[in-house]
C-alpha cells in the first residue's frame, strides 16, 4: 500500500508530515517554506482576491489536469479584473487509495503552471478522506494579484456601443474533458484549451487602459457569459455566429451529439468588451500574443434589448442566445 494515499496521510501525524514535505521541494519560496498557519507578505496597491474549486472527472484529460486546471482557473480570475497575479493557496482533498504517483503528477502540473504564470504557491493544506466521499482529488486555491493604477474593470461596465472580442475558439475543453471521460474518439482530436492569461491581459492593457469588462467564459461557455455581462450592464448585446470561431473537431463533436459550442466550457478564453474606437488596435496586439492568436470582434453592445444577447445567424436571421439552463456537461472544471 506504500504507493497509495492513506487514511494515515491525513492524521496530522509523521504520515501527514511526511506528504506534506514531499511537496514543499515543488514550491519551493521563503513564505511556504515556514510551515506557519498562514503567510505573511507585504504589497502595494489595490489588491484582487478569488477562490475556487476543481472537482473535474476525469482528473486528467487531453491538454492538462486537474492541477493545471486549478491553477489557471485562479490566475484567469484574478487576470478578468485586470489584476497581475502574484500568490495562490493550495488545498487538496484526498480520497483514500489515490496513486502517490498520480498525486506527484498532480503537483508537478501545479508547479509547472504556476512558474508559467509567474506565481508563488505560499500556503495550504491536506485532507484525505475515506473512500468513495469524494472522486480521487478535489483542489481548492486561493489567489491574490495587484491591480495596477488607472485599470477599472467590471462586467457592470459595458457601454452601447462597444465592441465585443473574444480571444479564440470555443468550446474545446469540454469537449476535451468529455471525450476523455466517455471514451469518445474523433476524426479531428480535441485539446483542453487550458492556460493562464495574465499576460493576455497585460499586453491588452499596454494599448488600452480603458478596457470595461474581462471574462474568461468558463461553465455555461460563451452564452452565458454574454448573458451575465448584458445584464450586469443593463444592455443588450448582438453577435454574429460567422465570427465566432470554432475548431472543426469541436464543431463535428458537438454536431454528433447534439451540442451547441455557445454553452460548452472554455478554460484559456477570455471575452473583452471595449470601446469601439480601442477594439482594432486591441484585437492586433492580442494575435501577437500566443494566447490570443485567433482574436476577433464578434459584436457590440447596444441599447436595444437590455439584458439580452441576440445572435445572427449564419442564415441570415436572429436569434435570441439565453443563458445555460440545466447541466450541459457535468463535471468539466
Amino acid at each position: 500500500m506504500n504507493d497509495k494515499v492513506l487514511l494515515a496521510h491525513g492524521s496530522g501525524g509523521k504520515l501527514s508530515h511526511d506528504l506534506v514535505e514531499s511537496f514543499l521541494p515543488l514550491f519551493d519560496n521563503k513564505l511556504l517554506n515556514k510551515l506557519d498557519d498562514s503567510a505573511v507578505f507585504q504589497t502595494e496597491g489595490r489588491l484582487a482576491f478569488t477562490t475556487d474549486s476543481y472537482v473535474v472527472s476525469p482528473i486528467f484529460f487531453p491538454g492538462g489536469d486537474i492541477g493545471k486546471l486549478a491553477v489557471c482557473g485562479t490566475v484567469n480570475d484574478l487576470s478578468m479584473s485586470g489584476a497581475t497575479p502574484l500568490y495562490l493557496s493550495l488545498s487538496l482533498i484526498i480520497e483514500e487509495g489515490l496513486s502517490l504517483d498520480d498525486l506527484q503528477r498532480v503537483l508537478a502540473s501545479v508547479k509547472k503552471a504556476a512558474e508559467e504564470a509567474s506565481v508563488n504557491v505560499i500556503t495550504g493544506d491536506t485532507k484525505v478522506v475515506n473512500r468513495g466521499s469524494a472522486d480521487k482529488l478535489f483542489i481548492n486555491t486561493s489567489g491574490i494579484g495587484v491591480v495596477p493604477p488607472g485599470v477599472d474593470i467590471s462586467g457592470s461596465n459595458a457601454r452601447p456601443g462597444d465592441s465585443v472580442i473574444l480571444s479564440g475558439t470555443i468550446g474545446d475543453h469540454g469537449i476535451a474533458v468529455m471525450s476523455q471521460r466517455e471514451g469518445l474518439e474523433f476524426s479531428s482530436p480535441v485539446e483542453s484549451d487550458c492556460a493562464p492569461l495574465h499576460g493576455l491581459v497585460a499586453d491588452m492593457l499596454k494599448v488600452c487602459r480603458q478596457i470595461h469588462c474581462l471574462r474568461d467564459p468558463t461553465r455555461g461557455g460563451l452564452a452565458s457569459t454574454l448573458n451575465e455581462l448584458a445584464g450586469q450592464s443593463g444592455v443588450g448585446i448582438k453577435i454574429e455566429e460567422e465570427k465566432i470561431p470554432v475548431r472543426e473537431g469541436v464543431r463535428a463533436a458537438c454536431e454528433l451529439l447534439g451540442l451547441d459550442p455557445l454553452y460548452v466550457a472554455n478554460e484559456g478564453k477570455l471575452v473583452a468588451i471595449v470601446p469601439a474606437a480601442e477594439a482594432g488596435y486591441i484585437v492586433d496586439i492580442m494575435r501577437k500574443n500566443s494566447y490570443g492568436k485567433q482574436a476577433v470582434i464578434i459584436g457590440e453592445v447596444v441599447a436595444e434589448h437590455p439584458g439580452r444577447v441576440v445572435m445572427k445567424t449564419s442564415l441570415g436571421a436572429s436569434r435570441i442566445v439565453d443563458m445555460l439552463v440545466g447541466e450541459l456537461l457535468p463535471r468539466i472544471c
